[in-house]
């Protein structure tokens, strides 16, 4: 991993349910074609997502929740760390570098890891998400939100991994997912019929 850049400013006590900085709300509202609507709009409610282009300012990697947890492990255990994160409708949502959304598929796609990696919505230019208030802090009650920052962004400038971030999270995520299927399934309980395994793709 020495060859990925760190996340500068984002230290590994952010990776939790976070609310959105002054200069965070202005990168974001950034990505939209009137910033200071969108921020007169955070003004009056805190508390509203809104939805914002992709392309420009970021672009935005949408993967299921538990995979998108096991990336952001590795990214942050392993690796350079991540931008800003969302957890959206029971999904994960990377902001990432601009041109991510474009280059990621061919990427994934080249390392061939099937079903291990589970089908990626990549957001980039002509695209939209929707993104959580900035005042989205939960509570053991309120854990039911639809939308709300994992790491929310606190600065003008966040850093934002690139395809060849994502796709080393991906791999990683992948074949721990991998090793821990074959871990169980080679111990099949004493009732069962045996079974041959395919572990010919294990890397």
């Amino acid at each position: 991993m020495n060859n990925l850049a760190p996340a500068p400013g984002i230290p590994h006590d952010r990776f939790d349910v976070s609310d959105v900085t002054p200069d965070g709300a202005a990168w974001l509202a950034s990505a939209g074609t009137y910033p200071r609507s969108a921020l007169a709009h955070w003004a009056s409610r805190p508390a509203a997502p809104v939805v914002l282009p992709c392309g420009s300012v970021f672009d935005v990697v949408n993967v299921p929740a538990i995979f998108g947890r096991r990336m952001l492990d590795r990214l942050w255990d392993e690796g350079p760390g991540t931008g800003p994160v969302a957890a959206h409708r029971g999904r994960m949502l990377l902001f990432t570098a601009p041109g991510t959304a474009q280059r990621l598929p061919s990427l994934l796609q080249w390392e061939e890891w099937g079903p291990a990696v589970p089908p990626l919505l990549c957001h980039g230019t002509g695209d939209a998400v929707t993104v959580p208030a900035p005042t989205t802090r939960a509570t053991p009650s309120d854990q039911h939100l639809e939308s709300r920052w994992v790491v929310a962004p606190d600065t003008r400038r966040p850093w934002l991994p690139g395809p060849e971030v994502v796709l080393w999270a991906c791999v990683r995520a992948a074949r721990a997912a991998v090793d821990a299927s074959v871990r169980i399934s080679i111990f099949p309980a004493a009732d069962q019929d045996a079974k041959v395994y395919d572990v010919s793709r294990r890397r």
